[in-house]
């Protein structure tokens, strides 16, 4: 068989909702829920913090135990993904829109996409921020342990591996199987892009949406993900990594220095 069986339709309903129940559908829940506390406090969502990549222990060797574990435990709905749409014949996961038979061009492509989304990216934090509907996000110390760094980019790896596999690759096969059309595919997805990114406030809600519908966009007319993966990793790896820094060096515009 060359491609993987389709489901019936409540039988299809159903994997969806148990995917996205396992990984970014209970984060948007999460994250929504978060939201609302937010703006029912006292406090105003602009004075606000929010903390990423928290530690998991006082004790280091713990922490790291505990983060490494975490990133390898929240990529289990990707292996789930990819067992449920293996096709027997290569590319094994072509209906994820996955192949690695241009590494190198997929790699650039990747890098080219962050830098166009990226800068872009700050002025809408920013710009966030002036308004007050942007929290005040504090990066992790990059001095804390010796295997800091290593772990930033372990969880960058695995938020792009994650939301793009999932929020496009997953969604984009499944939803069009249920008939829907290109531009309702686009704007659901980028709809849960942003949702799970509200517990950062609404400028992140703004800002993550336009991300997916550019990478939707994209992913429809090409219908390649590994540069969509590659240029999330590269984005998250500077956010984990350059933010830390230059929120140090500027705390006057970032408002904030490393925790």
């Amino acid at each position: 068989m060359s491609s993987p069986e389709i489901p019936g339709r409540s039988r299809l309903t159903a994997e969806i909702l148990i995917v996205l129940g396992l990984s970014l559908g209970a984060s948007a829940l999460y994250s929504i829920v978060a939201i609302v506390n937010r703006l029912t406090r006292d406090e105003s969502l602009g004075a606000q913090t929010a903390t990423i990549n928290n530690s998991l222990s006082p004790r280091p060797t713990f922490d790291l135990i505990y983060q490494v574990m975490g990133v390898f435990f929240d990529l289990m709905p990707v292996a789930l993904v990819g067992f449920l749409l293996w096709r027997a014949t290569r590319p094994h996961l072509g209906a994820l829109g996955l192949s690695f038979e241009k590494p190198w061009r997929d790699a650039l492509l990747g890098l080219g996409l962050a830098a166009a989304i990226g800068i872009p990216g700050i002025g809408v934090y920013l710009g966030g921020r002036a308004l007050g509907i942007t929290v005040n996000v504090v990066p992790t110390a990059l001095d804390t342990y010796w295997w800091t760094i290593p772990v930033l980019l372990l969880s960058a790896l695995r938020a792009g591996i994650t939301e793009e596999v999932i929020a496009i690759g997953y969604l984009y096969a499944r939803l069009a199987q249920f008939g829907w059309g290109r531009w309702q595919i686009i704007v659901a997805s980028a709809l849960l892009r942003g949702s799970y990114h509200l517990y950062q406030g609404i400028g992140s809600f703004v800002g993550n949406v336009a991300m997916g519908i550019a990478f939707g966009w994209l992913y429809t007319r090409y219908g390649r993900l590994l540069p969509l993966v590659i240029a999330h990793f590269a984005l998250d790896a500077a956010i984990f990594i350059g933010y830390p820094w230059i929120a140090g060096l500027l705390p006057q515009v970032f408002g904030n220095g490393a925790s």
